[in-house]
């Protein structure tokens, strides 16, 4: 499975980050395991679009791939599942370790 996470808006709305690709043969096998329960988990509870609370709120879009099929998810942080938010820290903790030498 290829997940990538995009995030977007905030203060410096206009700037365009890089997406951030993590792709789950590249992890030990029990970290693997861990995503797909927390993608399972986001993917079972959606959360209804408040976008107009918090006009200057991160949006992210957390986009898995798996034998040639693809499953969106995008909350901000003005209105975020909780199995959303910890697929999200889980996400930010594992690409930042693969970014270290």
């Amino acid at each position: 499975m290829k997940v990538t996470l995009e995030s977007y808006g905030g203060l410096a709305a206009a700037i365009r980050r890089r997406p951030a690709v993590l792709d789950t043969a590249a992890l030990p096998e029990n970290a693997a395991a861990e995503l797909t329960q927390l993608v399972a988990a986001a993917v079972a509870m959606p959360v209804e679009d408040q976008a107009d609370r918090a006009r200057d709120a991160m949006t992210y879009t957390i986009t898995m791939e798996d034998d040639g099929h693809a499953t969106v998810l995008e909350q901000s942080d003005a209105a975020m599942s909780p199995a959303f938010a910890t697929l999200l820290t889980w996400l930010k903790k594992h690409l930042a370790q693969q970014d270290q030498p």
